[in-house]
């Protein structure tokens, strides 16, 4: 009865082994899928931030146009092409779930545009020296460079948090997982010539 027994007991013991494998594989990439969702949270907030800060830049065009108009209406050309570039760049959103290289260049260009017609309106303005007196204009202006720096900074954020998000998926074996749940690589702001200095925003 008792060589009986044994041999029973004995069946299920490598049913149990594989019982506990299975937990511990399921505890295991359920722990791996955790953190991958932890960093991916993290990179979406970093983009939330970064586009808190386009926004704040472009929210101070409307005043700051109106204000140079005061001033400089014939200038008319030059303050069209900043009102249009605002258009098109606050135009270009991005899903945090489809930060990839195509939809980041896209936003990217259209941010670009739009500082390049800021730096045309600061050429403009040199040829105003009463608008680079005014109270409202100097105020606007402080404004902008505190955002310009707010922007280097976020982006600086973004680019790291998606650089700690893209080694923690890539690494073996949790890229299998990644695969597996879908996460996927993102992309990164490109630095351009010069970005590494925070643009100077002066009238």
């Amino acid at each position: 009865m008792a060589k009986s027994s044994s041999s029973g007991c004995l069946k299920w013991v490598p049913l149990l082994v594989i019982v506990g494998i299975l937990i511990i594989l399921s505890i295991w990439v359920m722990n791996m899928f955790n953190k991958m969702v932890s960093h991916e949270e993290t990179v979406n907030e970093s983009w939330a931030q970064v586009e808190n800060v386009y926004q704040r830049r472009s929210d101070l065009i409307p005043n700051l146009v109106a204000t140079v108009k005061g001033y400089a209406a014939h200038e008319k050309e030059t303050l069209e092409g900043v009102i249009k570039a605002r258009a098109e760049a606050t135009s270009v959103k991005i899903d945090p779930s489809n930060l990839n290289a195509e939809s980041l260049q896209k936003f990217q260009a259209a941010q670009d545009g739009l500082s390049s017609s800021l730096s045309k309106l600061m050429v403009v303005v040199e040829r105003y020296p009463d608008l680079k007196a005014n109270t409202n204009f100097l105020e606007l202006q402080g404004q902008l460079e505190e955002t310009e720096n707010l922007i280097a900074v976020e982006r600086k954020r973004f680019n790291e948090t998606a650089r700690e998000y893209n080694t923690y998926i890539r690494k073996f074996p949790k890229n299998i997982v990644a695969g597996l749940f879908g996460f996927d690589k993102k992309a990164y702001f490109e630095a351009a010539e010069g970005a590494d200095k925070v643009p100077e925003v002066k009238f």
